[in-house]
């Protein structure tokens, strides 16, 4: 097992976990701090650890992805528990999580925090924003969906270093992909520890809440463009022919070229957009399922509330079972290929390596 810190501007508590972690291997990767907290680092290096160095600070997601990199192509076969520096994660939960890894053959152990006790309040409303949406968005319960404490078999290196997101909306992206490929996700109960308040943190709540919940209000964004431009559609159809079905059918057809093109170029793309040859034939499926339950549902309803209306309750009833079927099975196809055996190697222009002794 190697673990893997990512830290940035340390303070003693990073020492006293590795005290406590005396004899494990352990890769700490230095995301840009100053020459200020050299010091730190380099008393990390006399207890024996590996560590390495950003020359600018690239975000915590970044400095995840070099540390899997340097891992898979030196300790080749090994499972990495990440941790934080901040003395939020125990020694004894990190072995809790680590140890998890065995029982039933997880893809990825969470950490889960249960929030008792002397939680700061932006702490304890991020978290239940972020569980609520996430679970309205991917229909999985995640109870702790920014727990930085989670373990990982050797064999899910290559896929994590396929992951986009340079700062903390890293690991909730993970978890969004992780879901949409039905991958195993175990959940292990761990202490909620908050020092100070939390005062040390480098967590913005602006600007990182907006990274973190963009991946999920994507999907809900582009429902909404596709949305109004179907009611657009809608009304001019009716204007022009008068004929309900013959107007339901040609604003979806509109609103659903739309829908796919943005979804299959940024809302489930990680990196670059998704093959059409791949994705293409399953959508033209769910739309055509979408759209009969658009007719029926707007059959029903337009006589009883009026076209407007059916209008937006029927969207509304659909969105949910066409954002599941489109992240677990229309645009899963290049995430699965994705998954290969060997990492990519690590970007040496923004990373010096240093090699403690072990």
């Amino acid at each position: 097992m190697v673990i893997l810190i990512p830290s940035y501007e340390p303070d003693r508590r990073l020492l006293t976990l590795l005290t406590h972690l005396s004899g494990q291997q352990i890769v700490i990767v230095d995301d840009g701090s100053s020459q200020r907290y050299a010091h730190w680092f380099a008393a990390a290096e006399r207890l024996g650890c590996t560590v390495i160095h950003h020359r600018i600070n690239r975000g915590k997601g970044k400095a995840l992805r070099t540390g899997f990199e340097y891992i898979a192509r030196h300790f080749p076969g090994e499972p990495v528990v990440c941790a934080d520096g901040d003395g939020q994660h125990t020694p004894a939960d990190i072995t809790k999580v680590a140890d998890a890894l065995d029982d039933g053959d997880p893809n990825m152990v969470l950490g889960v925090r249960e929030f008792s006790g002397k939680v700061p309040l932006r702490s304890r409303i991020g978290n239940a924003a972020t569980r609520s949406l996430f679970r309205a968005a991917t229909g999985l319960a995640i109870s702790d969906t920014q727990t930085g404490l989670r373990a990982y078999p050797a064999r899910m290196l290559s896929w994590l270093c396929t992951i986009d997101g340079d700062r903390f909306d890293y690991e909730l992206i993970l978890l969004v992909r992780a879901s949409q490929q039905g991958m195993r996700v175990r959940q292990v109960p761990i202490k909620t520890v908050y020092e100070d308040g939390n005062a040390s943190s480098h967590f913005r709540p602006v600007r990182d809440s907006w990274l973190i919940y963009r991946p999920l209000l994507g999907f809900i964004g582009s429902s909404l463009l596709g949305f109004g431009i179907d009611c657009a559609m809608l009304a001019l159809l009716l204007a022009g022919t008068g004929v309900l079905t013959l107007s339901v059918i040609g604003a979806r057809l509109v609103s659903a070229t739309v829908n796919y093109t943005v979804n299959r170029r940024y809302v489930f793309a990680a990196q670059a957009p998704l093959a059409v040859r791949q994705t293409l034939p399953g959508y033209a499926a769910l739309a055509v399922v979408v759209l009969i339950g658009n007719l029926v549902l707007m059959w029903t309803l337009t006589p009883l509330t009026g076209a407007a209306v059916a209008k937006i309750v029927t969207e509304v009833s659909l969105l949910t079972v066409s954002y599941v079927v489109q992240s677990t099975r229309v645009f899963a196809h290049r995430h699965r290929a994705q998954h290969e055996d060997t990492a990519p190697a690590p970007d040496d222009s923004d990373a010096v390596q240093k090699l403690g002794v072990r």
